[in-house]
């Protein structure tokens, strides 16, 4: 998808240079890369962007100064994407705790399409880590468009759904958005919100927000500065040392008690070409933490007070680790094979090289069978290593089958006679099971009866059809982590933030000491690792605590305990902060449990804080403006018949139109067990795939009712480049023959 996305921008800066901008033309589209130094991430926004979504080349012209160019027939089967031209843009940021709110507010110009046609305009939202997005808000001379957050029943009543590429993410934290039909020259206004978190690094808080424009967005008219302004406030709610910002020359503007507000504006020619960056450094060089309550705002079904517990590692490094037995559990499906298990071998390679010598380890590949790389944990020595790194990469053969439940059972068997060692578990797979929640309900048993140090899972989900909600489910039992990497590029990097934090863990078994009648949203509290803050959320009855401790187990076998700072806040949006965490931990709950309640307060969080989930969608709504002053006096002028419709005009209700399901659902048995690889999730389109599976069933049906499109497709990823494409012509030629309906939906204009 995210390569289609950049091919479309590429032909829509090609297409771009049949428009006549004047002899005042200040900047041109970029010039073609060599064809060596193509990528496609060149052509992806790297900053909040907006495309006027080109079909018809026949309307592409400048709406002021009609070019006159040469006729144009026919249309694009894909769309291009012409980037629109900026006039006006400014950020806005707030940084609550490791959470951070940014808000952007712009103006763009349809300069690429005639003034008397209209063009749909999609809006790209590139995220930073973690990135959520929130809303959008668009203001037309007309109209306006506002996106909500709806439950699932409420959506029977919606006859309008959008069509896939009208809303998605295009890639994991980018997310696009179309707004239909706006006339050439229109001035669009566009406020977009989203929230993401800051990354930790060595005692270190860093925001970093995509804010790099490129050239072809600057208005091509006389050089004219314009205003640029940046403004980021940081309401701390934790202690922190001396805030940075690297990127653009803030100056201070405002520090009271716990806040403190930057701001940047400048008039500028071009606009802005570097990210916005943020850091400020955690005081304390010991584990430290505090907690956050509130009262909850008056839409919220649940009336109990709100907390958010806070702690951090410190920097302190001379705190001894826990000694670990550490079990890596594989898929090796053959829906793995490819760049999907390469890159799970790489970021293996790094795991071992993180392993302690006293630490002891072991491998299970898993696909229908199991394959164990030793009988019995091995001490982590440079030779067991060497060992371990050949034979993983080794070919175990092409299983046809992903069986979880017994490769964990030999897992958490062999780790049985752990005392005074950390246990620990690393579960990777790309598919979904049938038996996921007696999975659930085994490792549950096993917690509640093993040790006090019981096997930590730490599940890692590659692509969407495995079922994420199960593997977070399975981590939050045993007080583990979740990861997951929804490209391929990504399996790698985010792999190894996983096992490097779950390795890193420095205070385990933490409880709470002083709260009553207290529900915290994960229903085991996880670890502290020293690579990552950890926050527990939840809700409380009655009065806060005046003292509150956290309680836990040192590497070294000792009970740690500290005292949390405790504030009442009130210039912080506390339930908008922890959404995003009770969201993800309540619906693991509600997919275990099949709780309606759970899902109801699911929906609810949903609608008050923007945040999308499994339980509710999002609604595209646009309402026609009137201007009262001009209209009654346009209306003393009109007839009758006139004033008629104008009042029908006004009283028309908003247009609501449905966006497809944006979230990743809860597996995909079917595609696990056909196999489907990763790369076929990712390359291919439904309505390609839809087109090919019609085409190559009725020809295949009645050639020899042998094969199917999947197959042909596996096929050709196991040859050669050019081997692989002549062969896809080829079959593309058989369907086309045997499914005349493909050559009516490529070619409407054309026929058959």
């Amino acid at each position: 998808m995210a390569e289609a996305f950049a091919w479309a921008v590429e032909d829509g800066l090609r297409l771009g240079k049949r428009i006549y901008l004047g002899k005042d033309r200040a900047v041109a589209p970029p010039k073609p890369l060599p064809v060596m130094d193509k990528s496609p991430q060149f052509y992806l926004p790297s900053a909040p962007m907006v495309y006027a979504v080109i079909s018809d080349p026949r309307i592409v012209d400048n709406p002021d100064i009609p070019s006159y160019q040469p006729y144009v027939h026919g249309r694009l089967d894909t769309p291009a994407l012409i980037p629109l031209q900026m006039s006006a843009i400014s950020l806005d940021v707030d940084c609550f705790v490791d959470t951070a709110f940014v808000l952007v507010s712009g103006t763009w110009r349809v300069h690429c399409v005639m003034g008397s046609r209209s063009c749909d305009c999609r809006i790209a939202v590139p995220m930073g880590e973690q990135g959520a997005f929130l809303g959008v808000e668009v203001d037309l001379p007309k109209k306006s468009y506002s996106t909500e957050q709806i439950g699932v029943d409420e959506t029977k009543s919606i006859r309008h759904t959008a069509k896939p590429e009208d809303g998605e993410f295009v890639t994991p934290y980018m997310f696009t958005i179309t707004i239909p039909k706006i006339h050439g020259g229109t001035y669009i206004s566009i406020k977009l919100h989203w929230s993401q978190k800051l990354s930790y690094i060595r005692g270190q808080l860093t925001l970093t927000v995509p804010f790099s424009f490129p050239e072809y967005v600057n208005p091509a008219i006389k050089k004219i500065a314009r205003k640029e302004k940046i403004q980021l406030n940081v309401n701390y709610g934790i202690e922190t040392g001396m805030v940075q910002t690297t990127s653009h020359p803030f100056k201070e503007f405002k520090r009271e008690s716990g806040d403190i507000s930057f701001v940047y504006e400048a008039n500028v020619l071009t606009w802005s070409e570097t990210d916005l960056s943020l850091s400020y450094t955690v005081s304390s060089s010991n584990i430290f933490g505090g907690a956050l309550f509130q009262s909850p705002p008056k839409n919220d079904l649940d009336q109990r007070d709100m907390f958010c517990i806070y702690l951090f590692p410190g920097n302190e490094r001379s705190t001894k680790g826990f000694s670990k037995e550490v079990i890596f559990v594989i898929d090796i499906s053959a829906s793995m094979r490819g760049r999907a298990l390469e890159n799970t071998k790489n970021a293996m390679n790094i795991a071992f090289s993180k392993l302690s010598p006293e630490d002891s380890f072991n491998i299970i590949l898993f696909s229908g069978e199991t394959f164990l790389f030793c009988t019995s944990m091995m001490l982590a020595s440079q030779e067991a290593v060497e060992r371990a790194y050949e034979w993983i990469h080794k070919d175990h053969g092409e299983g046809a089958g992903t069986d979880i439940f017994v490769p964990l059972q030999k897992a958490i068997d062999m780790l049985s006679g752990t005392h005074g060692l950390m246990p620990m578990v690393f579960l990777v797979t790309d598919g979904a099971v049938e038996d996921e929640r007696k999975i659930c309900e085994w490792m549950s048993k096993v917690v509640k009866n093993g040790d006090s140090l019981c096997p930590r899972i730490h599940t890692f989900g590659i692509g969407s059809f495995c079922n994420h909600h199960f593997l977070r489910m399975l981590s939050m039992i045993s007080h583990g982590e979740y990861a997951a990497a929804f490209d391929l590029d990504s399996i790698e990097s985010q792999m190894q933030k996983l096992i490097s934090s779950g390795l890193s863990t420095v205070l385990a078994n933490i409880t709470l000491d002083g709260f009553e009648q207290v529900e915290v949203y994960s229903s085991c509290i996880p670890d502290l690792s020293s690579e990552a803050p950890l926050m527990i959320c939840g809700r409380y009855q009655g009065n806060f605590p005046d003292t509150l401790r956290a309680e836990g187990i040192l590497g070294d076998s000792v009970n740690f305990a500290v005292d949390l700072k405790i504030e009442k806040t009130t210039d912080m949006p506390l339930d908008k902060v922890i959404a995003r965490q009770q969201i993800d931990l309540l619906t693991a709950q509600a997919w275990f449990s099949g709780n309606k309640q759970l899902k109801e307060q699911i929906v609810n969080v949903c609608m008050r804080t923007c945040n999308i989930s499994e339980y509710s969608r999002m609604v595209l709504i646009g309402k026609y403006k009137i201007d009262t002053e001009t209209d009654a006096a346009e209306a003393k002028k009109s007839s009758k018949k006139k004033r008629h419709a104008r009042k029908l005009w006004e009283s028309a209700k908003p247009e609501k139109i449905l966006l497809q399901v944006l979230t990743i659902g809860f597996g995909n048995l079917d595609a696990t067990a056909e196999n489907i690889p990763p790369e076929l999730e990712e390359e291919a389109s439904p309505e390609v795939i839809e087109i090919l599976n019609k085409a190559a069933t009725n020809f295949w049906d009645r050639l020899c009712k042998s094969c199917c499109c999947v197959c042909c497709i596996k096929c050709c990823s196991k040859m050669n480049n050019q081997c692989g494409a002549l062969l896809s012509q080829i079959f593309a030629a058989f369907a086309y023959i045997g499914c005349s309906q493909c050559c009516s939906l490529c070619f409407p204009e054309e026929g058959q």
